[in-house]
């Protein structure tokens, strides 16, 4: 169902049902958003927090009364020999300590053995801790820390690796606190908020759905009366002006313009009256012309023809003279036909179905012509329908003749008309070698009066397209600019 056939009460109504359930996706969506943003700062700000208390925590143990080594990177592992799991449990870490090269030097993580990645760091994770410098707010010191992120089976795991500083602020050892980002409770709350906030937005539908109803419903009322209205307008009758009270600004401009329309129209009837009469008979006046027309063109060549080939020695004068006389009066029949067809209203020239074989009538309807790069063909001798001689004649001459006038004089003319069988169709093609046809005029070949050629009404294919569908048939053209047209015209065959 397209919108544009849709009612306007309709789209009022849908578009307003739409909008709510937009705004609703779009605030869950920005919900859900924030709380992806809220939960990923919490959890980075949680582990900065932790890492904070960890070195607060080292740095006693250090600098404390209980620590009888000396502070340096060997003694690491004496010094924090007990403490590193008094340190873990306390801030509930798993804590590494690495010497400067990356190799660990004491874990707090239970077991006696550990994984080759926990024994040492790799030489990217080294590079990026000497290369990240990141400024502390709370102790405003500049300071090289570095976290790695990894997702594992749907867990996201965050690693922070930060210097762990002497008395005089030269590293000593590398401090590695992995982290598990735990949004249990989290999604619980957002869980919570989404069911609260569904609830609200499906009582916001039901209100919108009732307010869209009687809103839609009062715009289109008016709409309603004015198109009753307008449904009933006769330009052969009198018309009623419309009376709509309690409108708004805009529906009472539309009625003010109906009923100004309607005062017009009426003076407007008379005239148009008159002017369809002139029209009608200036258009049968062309139609008679141009039909007329057209076998005056084949007589004129076939006389032509015979002046330029007549020969009193020739001993098949006499067989020559009869199919020129033959063709004269085929042609002036027709004419006969046209004048009887107009001078009784009736179409032009009257419809005679016959039993033909279409190859025969083409071959005849092209002897008229006597251009040899005119070629015919056909792929079977015989190809019978129901059709009338004279108007299947008019059909290929029509298209001959257009074929002719397409080409320029600067091209070596060429005309192919071919004749065969399409299961039961009958097909005809016109081929010619012209400029063929621009891209804008392609919709507008069949139009009466259409015509691109200085001389000329418009009316040949127009008629042909008439007298092609008046038995069933079809006509349809292809273009190629610069190269060509080829029409092809079908029939059903007897």
């Amino acid at each position: 169902m397209k919108l544009k056939k849709l009612s306007l009460r309709t789209r009022i109504f849908l578009a307003m049902i739409l909008l709510v359930i937009l705004a609703s996706v779009l605030i869950s969506a920005v919900a859900i958003y924030q709380y992806r943003e809220q939960s990923r700062d919490y959890h980075e700000g949680r582990l900065e927090r932790k890492e904070g208390s960890v070195q607060a925590h080292i740095k006693r143990v250090l600098n404390g009364r209980q620590n009888t080594w000396e502070v340096k990177t060997e003694n690491i592992p004496l010094i924090f020999k007990e403490e590193v799991y008094n340190i873990a449990d306390i801030h509930k870490l798993q804590i590494n300590i690495y010497d400067l090269e990356g190799s660990l030097l004491i874990t707090s993580k239970a077991g006696l053995q550990t994984s080759a990645a926990d024994k040492c760091i790799s030489s990217s994770i080294l590079n990026a801790i000497n290369n990240t410098v990141e400024f502390n707010s709370e102790i405003e010191v500049a300071r090289h820390r570095y976290v790695d992120k990894r997702e594992e089976n749907g867990e996201i795991f965050q690693s922070s690796y930060t210097f762990i500083l002497d008395q005089k602020s030269k590293p000593l050892a590398i401090l590695n606190i992995p982290y598990l980002e735990k949004d249990d409770f989290l999604d619980k709350e957002l869980e919570e908020f989404l069911t609260r906030l569904g609830y609200a937005f499906a009582l916001v539908l039901l209100m919108a759905i009732a307010i869209a109803f009687l809103l839609s419903k009062y715009i289109t009322k008016s709409l309603k009366t004015i198109s009753d209205k307008i449904n009933t307008t006769r330009l052969e009758k009198r018309n009623e002006k419309i009376e709509v009270d309690d409108t708004s600004e805009e529906i009472t401009t539309l009625v003010n313009s109906y009923n100004s329309m309607i005062d017009e129209l009426e003076e407007s009837a008379i005239q148009l009256a008159r002017s369809e009469r002139e029209q009608a008979w200036r258009e049968m006046a062309k139609q008679v012309a141009h039909e007329i027309k057209n076998p005056l063109t084949p007589m004129r060549l076939t006389v032509q023809n015979f002046q330029r080939k007549f020969n009193p020695e020739d001993e098949n004068i006499h067989q020559k003279v009869d199919e020129y006389s033959k063709t004269l009066i085929q042609q002036i029949d027709t004419m006969s036909a046209i004048a009887s067809a107009f001078s009784n209203f009736a179409k032009m020239p009257a419809q005679q179905n016959e039993t033909l074989n279409v190859v025969k009538i083409v071959k005849l309807a092209l002897d008229i012509f006597n251009e040899d790069y005119i070629v015919f063909s056909a792929n079977t001798d015989e190809v019978i329908a129901k059709l009338d001689r004279s108007q299947l004649i008019r059909v290929v001459t029509n298209l001959v003749k257009n074929a002719i006038q397409a080409i320029p004089s600067h091209k070596t003319p060429k005309i192919e008309v071919s004749v065969h069988e399409d299961g039961n169709q009958a097909v005809i093609t016109v081929s010619d070698n012209g400029m063929g046809v621009s891209e804008e005029n392609i919709e507008k070949v069949f139009e009466p009066k259409f015509t691109t050629k200085t001389s000329g009404m418009g009316l040949g294919l127009a008629m042909v397209k008439n007298i092609v569908e008046t038995y069933n048939g079809s006509i349809s053209f292809e273009t190629e600019k610069g190269q060509g047209t080829t029409f092809t015209v079908t029939f059903p065959k007897a």
